[in-house]
């Protein structure tokens, strides 16, 4: 898993190929707090699975972020995946872009995306 952050307010999240039955993603969770000041992207570009310690943590970050008044976006999401989360019901749960870039310019939309990121400029 990889993080990195696009703006100052936008922290892009990286899944990697297999996902570990050991909690990545926990890390994020605990990486933002009870307060999140940032949005999230999470990418699924890599992904191939979605093991139940992650689906955990993409609702706990989607109720600390939404509580903060800030956003959870999830892209690149894998058919299969995105199959599941229909079945599970959780498809209306969560926000859904084709690609990072998309999910960029949705945030971009609500005008409160910040300044590009050093490491971006």
């Amino acid at each position: 898993m990889t993080m990195q952050n696009l703006t100052e307010r936008v922290l892009l999240v990286t899944l990697p190929a297999a996902v570990p039955r050991s909690r990545e993603l926990e890390v994020v969770v605990h990486t933002v707090g009870p307060v999140p000041k940032r949005d999230i992207i999470v990418n699924f570009a890599l992904a191939d699975t979605l093991p139940s310690t992650t689906l955990c943590c993409l609702i706990i970050l989607h109720r600390r972020l939404t509580a903060a008044g800030r956003q959870l976006i999830l892209c690149s999401v894998p058919g299969a995946i995105r199959t599941f989360f229909r079945r599970v019901g959780l498809q209306g749960l969560f926000r859904f872009a084709t690609d990072t870039a998309a999910a960029l310019e949705s945030l971009n939309e609500k005008g409160d995306i910040g300044e590009p990121s050093r490491s971006q400029r």
